[in-house]
């Protein structure tokens, strides 16, 4: 049988770090004061961290520090003091989504382990490969990913791999979601998602009467209890329980019985699986991305019946367990006292004052060992118990007390300091190219690129799937598994051969597909490019050109340097979906009409539209339009501006470049960058 892989679960408050310990976690995850994608947990900074990784190593569990939000160029430096600071506290790695934050870490402190967070959406073994260059030696995959692409990844990828195992879903794509962040102004990206999935959403253009589905956003939790044995062969190194936001009677129970399959290498039985679904679920689970069985049944909502099942728990009354030391004690004439603590692992040893000539009450052996035994509040018990004591000598009970606190103390201790690097000072990398004057945009179909258009911009893309030689330019799927390389290689080799030159490319994880191909990269705003870092890293693997986050204010976009682009114009995609919602709310048919949208509790409109493989992309009901405001773009030094078309028809196109050029605003509701 392999090595059982590592049981890693959240602790998203000081009750939850023990119901983990409690539970049998292998590691725990949790976060810090700032940037921690779970800003409402009862997070743990400063003097609480390392309390929280003593007593998490006190029971041999591993430590995880959650730095994975984005990150500004003015947030970079106090960015890398957390990460020196979870280093002194002992972390053993860092969870890291920003991938300029974790190049400018890599560069200041290269011996700290660095896993990349599900956000930095890996979900094939080439994003492996790239993240090992940048220092990783770990990779959370995307929960969407299959079981036979995660055994590729496992088989190909030079690092770890991590993945999710129990817990909540999230229907986009892990940091491919902006719903929350432009419609809501709480960024997923930082902490704040608001779940926006979880809310009701009716059909606007179905032929049916009414939606389908009045929640078809929201996904049961996911759940693979069932598949323990088939996990265990995969060989990942790390199953993940998510929940930071949960109860620690969750964690506790979930925990627990995870352990126990795993140790015994067995699927989980109805009645383990009620077990799960009482500690937390949205009416029952799923395990559908793991079995491609993507269908109505991964939909669910938490009813009120899930509600009081959960309060039914037996309420988390703290940390029973305890870790078994042997003590060793040696109190002799004339000598020091001694006090040993072991395990099979290690040892510690303390020294105190010689005891003394007993005048009339020597101290006898059980008075020494019940002082020496007294742990009281600590995560510990005696195993075994050895003690030399001379005959007429006296030892004060606060003596014996102070030398068991000073030998817990000594258990407990940190590594040394001194083998710790100095707090370095960052000086943080700017890229070496500049801005262009460049116009570029992508259609959604060739149809869409009037004469108009192919006279204004430099580059022109158009989706894989339907380029054509109106364009200069492919954009590639946002999601491409290990099973689907063959089949884009091949799109890739046809559109090069077509006349296709530039490849828009959002995933570290295709850089290898579009460079086989002999394409120039683009960095599309997919890579949640935030900082002047990020896009010197990206200069690093190759992009000619980057286009920024859509989640950047003009000031942050001014201050950032390269060869950047920027969203000028058009409806950003909100989420990547691997399920298709146009199933659940319509029909299949109206895939081919890009008519369908949903409608949100206010009578707001998000377009829906298909994507490579039946996936489907939601855009903003709003365009991002910047027409009219030519002199905040040039403030803003934004040279290289990028257009999105969508929904819209050749006239519409028309009449957005004739406002375009002559910076008048466009008629109705738009949002501003």
């Amino acid at each position: 049988m392999k090595k059982l892989p590592e049981l890693l679960c959240p602790a998203g408050s000081p009750d939850a770090l023990d119901a983990a310990i409690e539970g049998g976690a292998d590691a725990v995850y949790l976060g810090g004061a700032l940037f921690n994608a779970r800003m409402h947990a009862k997070n743990f900074g400063g003097d609480a961290l390392r309390s929280a990784v003593l007593r998490a190593h006190a029971f041999g569990v591993k430590v995880y520090l959650t730095l994975n939000t984005l990150v500004g160029d003015r947030e970079l430096t106090a960015f890398t003091d957390a990460a020196y600071e979870a280093m002194q506290a002992g972390v053993d790695a860092l969870i890291v989504a920003d991938m300029g934050g974790a190049a400018a870490i890599h560069r200041l402190y290269p011996s700290l382990e660095l896993h990349a967070s599900t956000q930095m959406s890996g979900h094939n073994a080439q994003m492996g490969a790239l993240l090992q260059q940048a220092g990783f030696s770990r990779m959370v995959i995307a929960r969407e990913t299959p079981a036979d692409d995660i055994r590729t990844i496992v088989q190909n990828s030079p690092i770890e791999v991590e993945m999710f195992i129990h817990g909540a879903l999230c229907v986009s794509h892990s940091g491919q979601c902006l719903f929350s962040s432009l419609v809501g102004g709480r960024s997923g990206n930082r902490g704040e998602c608001a779940q926006p999935c979880r809310l009701p959403f009716s059909c606007v253009t179905c032929k049916k009467n009414g939606a389908r589905e009045s929640y078809p956003l929201s996904l049961k939790d996911h759940s693979l209890a069932t598949h323990v044995p088939e996990l265990i062969g995969l060989g990942v190194a790390s199953l993940k329980i998510e929940g930071r936001m949960k109860a620690p009677e969750y964690v506790r129970d979930t925990a627990r019985i995870w352990r126990r399959l795993l140790d015994e290498n067995r699927a989980a039985t109805p009645q383990e699986m009620r077990a799960l679904a009482d500690a937390f679920s949205r009416g029952g689970f799923t395990d559908g991305y793991f079995t491609k069985s993507i269908d109505r049944s991964m939909l669910g909502i938490r009813s009120d019946s899930d509600k009081t099942q959960s309060r039914t728990l037996e309420p988390f009354s703290g940390l029973t367990r305890k870790v078994a030391l042997d003590l060793d004690a040696h109190i002799q004439k004339e000598r020091p006292i001694t006090l040993t603590l072991s395990d099979p692992s290690r040892s510690v040893t303390v020294c105190g004052e010689p005891p003394q000539i007993a005048i009339n009450a020597p101290m006898d052996r059980e008075r020494v060992e019940k002082s020496l035994c007294k742990f009281g509040g600590t995560p510990y018990r005696v195993n075994r118990i050895s003690i030399t004591l001379d005959d007429g000598l006296m030892i004060p009970v606060s003596q014996l007390n102070e030398l068991r606190r000073r030998a817990v103390a000594a258990w407990e201790a940190e590594t040394d300091k001194s083998c710790l690097p100095p707090a370095a000072t960052l000086t943080p990398r700017r890229p070496s190219g500049s801005r262009p004057q460049q116009r570029s945009a992508r259609f959604r179909s060739p149809a869409q690129i009037t004469p108009t258009a192919k006279q204004y911009f430099d580059r022109i893309f158009l989706p894989l799937q339907s380029f054509s030689s109106e364009a200069n330019g492919v954009v590639l799927p946002p999601v491409i598994f290990d099973s689907e390389r063959a089949a884009v290689a091949e799109m890739l080799a046809d559109a090069a051969h077509r006349g296709a030159q530039y490849a828009l490319v959002g995933n570290l994880g295709h850089i290898g597909l579009a460079a086989d191909a002999g394409l120039t990269l683009i960095g599309d705003y997919r890579l949640n490019l935030c900082n002047n870092e990020s896009v010197a890293r990206a200069e690093e693997l190759g992009f000619q050109t980057v286009i920024l986050s859509p989640e950047l204010t003009l000031p942050q976009i001014r201050d950032i340097g390269g060869a950047s682009e920027v969203i000028v114009y058009g409806r950003i995609p909100l989420m990547t979906l691997e399920k298709c919602v146009i199933r659940e709310i319509s029909d299949c048919t109206a895939c081919k009409t890009d008519t369908v949208c949903l409608r949100d509790r206010r009578g707001v409109a998000f377009p829906v539209l298909r994507e490579w493989e039946h996936r489907n992309v939601i855009y903003n009901s709003l365009p991002t339009a910047m027409t009219d405001r030519e002199p905040e773009l040039m403030r803003a030094r934004i040279t290289a501006r990028h257009y999105l078309f969508t929904v819209e028809t050749p006239q519409e196109v028309d009449a957005i470049l004739r406002a375009d050029r002559s910076h008048t605003p466009l008629r109705g509701q738009v949002r501003r960058i």
